[in-house]
């Protein structure tokens, strides 16, 4: 940021002043990446701050790639269509040794059996552990990827599993994964990245000129607009899109190594499967980030890994940096309010749309060209005002599509919604160096008045407000769902006063809705399927017989069936008492987040509680490590037993002699359905105030009787 920085460091470099009189005035040229590591060196100690503080003097690229693509406006894959890719999918598949349920690398016996490689011009192999040992299969994996040369490496998960369980068998063998175009080997380093409210930490991986693709993260992206999911396996993902084959070979993970034993031509047949489903899933969710690396100063795989916030932060240096201009810091991070949020009615509500207006917080900053103080050029509504112009165009094109790329298109517009409204987020974004607190707080206090404004026009207008969530609102109809003149009519007439450029669009229509919560509710789509959204009600805490109960218990609420419930109640109880649900609706599945080792010693420090699978792994003869999954359940009798003195393995559970802790689960059953009785006793909807009377006031009418021993 000041030449005198440069003080002392006396290798070869030259500075050129930019324009303007934000603090970040000069670049320094260097000749090759060793300089800039001393360089950074140098600055870190005459100014005592790292290089990524918030407070340091100075900022440093250290990726050689988005250097070159900032300074030259250059961008990934220009004049290409995702077509024009050669991309590579690859699975893995792990033997796990007696006794375990997950293979890790670090035990001798959890080798890799097969490595399944296919890739956009119709290339497949598999490579057995039938046919050669582990090592030169690595080595044959290896020349594979340099023989078939693709742009892009796909698969699912290959973050958080396959790349880094072929490091280390790789390691064990020493060898190379020479997967880089320049024979260069793959290099790893930890990381994290944020979706949401979520933060994940994974181990990053790279491979010179290649781009990595984890179809795992483009879902978590992908869930984020749709929130439609039910998990993020590759199984269920492939189902969700409807694209795995009828024929397809399902093999349960934990009888993968007796598969290899003695059914390899079917493991064969999986791994393969496997590949080609992600590389199927990759075709449907990553076009949107190829279009982005079109677009952004960042590698491909980088505009995945990337959060959108970071993205318009290069956007706007990489402008300025072409007009040759100066940079500002990023200003001190302030509060920002949010947007308004709202239940305004429990139960089950019936004939529900879900209006949504359109982009508000971007249609609002450009209506009210609302943009950072600092930012002397005028770029970011102008950036804003083309990404919303291409989103505009993306979404009129989904109508026009059909099949594979009518999704494409439908998962760019989606994509480009969120990129769109993170323009708001960016504002106040700690360490954007355009960041505007005070415009972050105008624009969200506009959005918060126009919501408010609207949900008082469809009530005025007959419509019962259930639940408003910063940009949407679910409401009852005043008129049937199928009468879409009537809806145009309502909208049109509330869209009258808005800001031009605001506009409301019916965007749901569901025969039913149960409002439980704030941002926790179930819909019922007008083909009859149920979508769970909110954590409250999609907890992965649960056991599967209570996820299984609530599906069935919302099904019956929804479809007017609610005094069906207590048989519904009484069902589940007796087949708990009858041994008849299975141990794998029973047990819980945990990772051990630490070995067992640092649990004890953490354990006797008292930084931590006593955990089941820990204690489970403790007690095993076997060698359980960090990263291991134990399944488990509560055995004995009794509601109040204490569960990390009563659980055993799941693996250990007798069919024929049940010992699972009847009680325990049934009280369980009990404390879930306590939590629906309001909603059991009353039909239609009501207040959340009548609801927390309800759940805390006497009881009129026993729904809920005792439990009945059998």
């Amino acid at each position: 940021a000041k030449p005198e920085l440069l003080k002392g460091f006396r290798v070869a470099h030259r500075a050129t002043k930019l324009q303007g009189d934000f603090p970040l005035q000069f670049i320094v040229h260097l000749d090759s990446l060793d300089v800039l590591g001393a360089l950074r060196r140098h600055l870190r100690y005459v100014t005592d701050k790292a290089p990524g503080a918030p407070d340091a003097p100075y900022l440093i690229l250290a990726d050689p790639v988005e250097q070159h693509l900032m300074l030259t406006g250059i961008t990934y894959f220009m004049g290409m269509q995702f077509a024009d890719l050669r991309r590579m999918q690859l699975d893995i598949e792990t033997y796990i040794s007696d006794g375990f349920e997950f293979p890790s690398a670090a035990r001798e016996g959890d080798r890799i059996i097969m490595v399944a490689l296919t890739d956009s011009d119709g290339f497949e192999c598999v490579l057995s552990g039938k046919q050669m040992d582990e090592r030169a299969m690595l080595a044959e994996m290896v020349r594979i990827v340099h023989d078939r040369d693709p742009d892009v490496i796909e698969g699912h998960n290959l973050f958080r599993f396959d790349l880094e369980y072929l490091e280390a068998r790789a390691q064990r063998h020493r060898i190379v994964l020479a997967l880089g175009r320049d024979g260069s080997a793959l290099r790893a380093r930890p990381s994290r990245m944020q979706i949401a409210e979520r933060v994940i930490a994974y181990r990053r991986y790279d491979v010179y000129d290649r781009s990595i693709v984890d179809t795992w993260l483009l879902a978590q992206h992908y869930d984020i607009a749709s929130r439609e999911l039910e998990g993020f396996g590759l199984k269920e993902l492939a189902q969700h899109f409807a694209v795995a084959r009828q024929d397809r070979v399902y093999i349960d993970a934990a009888k993968v190594s007796d598969y290899f034993d003695h059914r390899p031509d079917q493991l064969f047949a999986y791994a393969l499967d496997d590949a080609r489903e992600a590389g199927t899933l990759a075709g449907i969710l990553s076009p949107s980030y190829f279009v982005q690396a079109q677009i952004f100063p960042y590698s491909y795989q980088n505009a995945i890994l990337r959060g959108n916030a970071t993205k318009i932060d290069a956007l706007l240096m990489r402008a300025y940096l072409a007009a040759g201009h100066s940079i500002p810091f990023p200003n001190q991070p302030r509060e920002v309010g949010g947007g308004y949020t709202e239940i305004r009615r429990c139960g089950v509500a019936r004939n529900v749309l879900h209006c949504d207006v359109t982009s508000l917080y971007p249609s609002l900053m450009l209506e009210g060209r609302h943009q950072p103080a600092n930012d002397d050029l005028s770029v970011f509504l102008r950036i804003l005002a083309d990404l919303r112009s291409f989103r505009v165009q993306a979404k009129a094109a989904v109508s026009e599509l059909a099949g594979v790329e009518k999704r494409n298109m439908e998962a760019l517009q989606q994509t480009f919604k969120i990129l769109l409204n993170s323009f708001y987020g960016y504002l106040g974004f700690s360490l954007g160096h355009f960041n505007d607190f005070e415009q972050a707080n105008t624009v969200t206090r506009r959005g918060r008045d126009l919501i408010q404004r609207a949900v008082i026009e469809l009530e005025n207008r007959g419509a019962l407000v259930v639940e408003v969530d910063t940009d949407g609102i679910y409401f009852v109809a005043p008129f049937p769902l199928e009468n879409e003149s009537a809806a145009m009519k309502l909208i049109e007439e509330i869209g009258a006063w808005m800001p031009p450029g605001i506009r409301l669009e019916i965007d749901g229509r569901y025969p039913a809705m149960f409002s439980y919560k704030m941002k926790n509710y179930v819909l019922l789509d007008e083909r009859g399927e149920i979508t769970i959204r909110g954590s409250g009600l999609k907890s992965r805490g649960l056991e599967r017989f209570q996820r299984r109960f609530m599906e069935d218990m919302f099904g019956l609420l929804l479809n007017g069936r609610r005094h069906q419930l207590e048989g519904l109640y009484q069902d589940y109880l007796h087949r708990l008492a009858r041994h008849q649900l299975g141990i794998a609706e029973l047990a819980k599945t945990e990772t051990l987040q630490d070995s067992p080792e640092i649990y004890r010693e953490k354990l006797g420090r008292g930084r931590r509680n006593i955990a089941a699978a820990y204690e489970l792994a403790l007690k095993s003869s076997r060698p359980y490590l960090c990263g291991d999954q134990i399944s488990y359940y509560v055995s004995g009798r009794g509601a109040n037993i204490k569960v990390a003195a009563a659980a055993k393995m799941a693996a250990e559970y007798d069919f024929q002699q049940p010992d699972e802790n009847v009680e325990y689960y049934q009280a369980k059953l009990a404390d879930l359905y306590e939590k629906f009785r309001p909603f059991a006793r009353r039909d239609g909807l009501f207040a959340p105030a009548e609801m927390e009377q309800m759940e805390n006031g006497p009881v009129q009418q026993e729904l809920f009787p005792a439990i009945k021993k059998s």
